[in-house]
């Protein structure tokens, strides 16, 4: 009994946050149907117990990540670890990891502190998985398996653009912003922070922040209609792992309902996501008092949010932007909270109150492939998308989707079915099609369109 114990594998799960829920009752079936342990750690073990339902197979643990000895000690046990912490802390998980031999599968960008590590993570037969959730993830396998289908049969890729969006259900959409959180309520507020770059048409193009919401283009959705997209940070570094170098186009983009847009452009502009303005807003007591002061800084003078509107919105979009505004609470004479040291502390406190979702309320995924090639001398378009929905403010389609990709793969890895070893993101057949595979048994599938 005690040998059979010793040689049980084990599954650590880092993070029982809003992604993690259906990724948990995925890796319960499978540590049941394979004889297999999971442990959950977590900062709150009641979440953690919630989430796991108090079940025999799963072990609950209250875990301080920045604590080295608690850290290493539950990595020492596992033998796949999925690190769902925030991107800057999954480098301390990483290199005990690397230093323990265990496992890594994240569903973060390969960050600089990780990909330093590259070497030691080949020479020591370890799989580091990165990008392995919704967008980066399913958006990477789902793309390869079509240019690499279109390779197969002599085409060659032109033009490729990627939308993905995580977005109210309609039934669910009851604001004027069209629009709930549905994941991390940080990235929400600093979305398109960082620029982006792209290429269109043969041309680069570098987007600084005040520009990505303004203008946004829009596509046709089948089955859903139009909606607008803005471009994602730093597209041209996918051309190469998507082997695209010579693609004239190609942009990966994040989806939201148009309005989104036009409002999210006036909120960057206003400088009501900035992380650096503490001295400037510290003496504002309500909420109306810091747009006031913010409004103060666009013309150096004393200035209204309707004459705002009135010099730098379009006549028709003054209701849509007042109503906006309005739901957030931002002409209101609440105080502002208290530990808010900065406008996108102050921004992501009334996001978190005003655009929660409601135990009723369900969220909606939103992929679409775009690509165009040439085959025998003739031009070709390859539409593939894929909408899930979620069951409630729980079980939302943004866990279901970022969570399965990462069980999936730690079930197949234990299983011997992934062989690779190195730094990886999911670009490579002999992970996307077992990945994609599974993950059509579990109602995630891609709709297509050609002409």
């Amino acid at each position: 009994m005690l040998l059979k114990l010793l040689i049980v594998k084990t599954i650590l799960l880092l993070g029982a946050g809003k992604s993690a829920t259906v990724l948990i009752d995925f890796l319960l079936q499978e540590v049941q149907q394979h004889g297999w342990q999971l442990v959950v750690a977590d900062a709150d073990r009641e979440l953690v117990l919630s989430k796991t339902h108090h079940s025999p197979f799963a072990e609950a643990v209250q875990l301080d990540i920045k604590k080295e000895t608690e850290r290493t000690a539950l990595i020492s046990k596992a033998d796949v670890v999925i690190s769902m912490m925030p991107p800057d802390l999954h480098v301390l998980v990483a290199q005990d990891c690397l230093v323990l031999g265990k496992h890594l599968l994240t569903a973060s960008y390969v960050d600089k502190a990780i990909k330093e590590l590259e070497n030691d993570i080949a020479a020591k037969d370890l799989l580091f998985l990165c990008e392995m959730g919704l967008d980066p993830g399913i958006d990477h396998m789902s793309a390869m398996q079509m240019i690499d289908a279109i390779k197969i049969k002599g085409g060659r890729i032109t033009a490729f653009k990627s939308h993905c969006g995580g977005l109210v259900a309609p039934e669910s959409d009851n604001n004027p912003w069209h629009y709930k959180i549905s994941w991390n309520p940080r990235n929400i507020v600093l979305a398109g922070s960082a620029g982006a770059v792209y290429k269109e048409h043969g041309q680069v193009t570098e987007a600084p922040y005040y520009a990505i919401f303004e203008n946004a283009k829009t596509v046709e959705v089948p089955g859903l209609g139009e909606l607008a997209y803005y471009p994602n940070r730093d597209s041209l570094g996918y051309m190469p792992l998507y082997h695209l170098e010579d693609a004239a186009t190609f942009i990966r983009t994040t989806l939201r309902y148009p309005a989104f847009c036009r409002g999210w452009d006036y909120i960057v502009n206003l400088g009501l996501t900035d992380t650096d303005d503490h001295d400037n807003i510290m003496d504002c007591e309500t909420y109306a008092d810091w747009l006031e002061r913010k409004l103060y800084m666009v013309e150096d003078a004393e200035m209204s949010f309707d004459e705002y509107m009135d010099l730098y919105v379009a006549d028709e979009y003054h209701t849509e932007l007042k109503s906006q505004f309005t739901f957030l609470g931002l002409l209101a004479q609440q105080k502002l909270p208290k530990a808010a040291q900065c406008s996108a502390d102050i921004l992501q406190f009334i996001a978190e109150q005003k655009l929660a979702m409601q135990p009723a309320d369900k969220d909606m995924i939103v992929m679409l492939h775009e690509l165009e090639y040439e085959l025998q001398n003739n031009t070709h378009t390859v539409q593939s998308w894929l909408t899930v929905t979620g069951t409630d403010n729980l079980h939302t389609a943004m866990a279901k989707t970022v969570g399965l990709p990462l069980g999936i793969a730690a079930s197949l890895l234990l299983q011997g079915k992934i062989a690779l070893t190195g730094l990886h993101i999911p670009t490579v057949k002999e992970i996307y099609e077992p990945v994609l595979a599974a993950l059509q048994q579990q109602g995630i599938s891609f709709e297509e369109k050609s002409t």
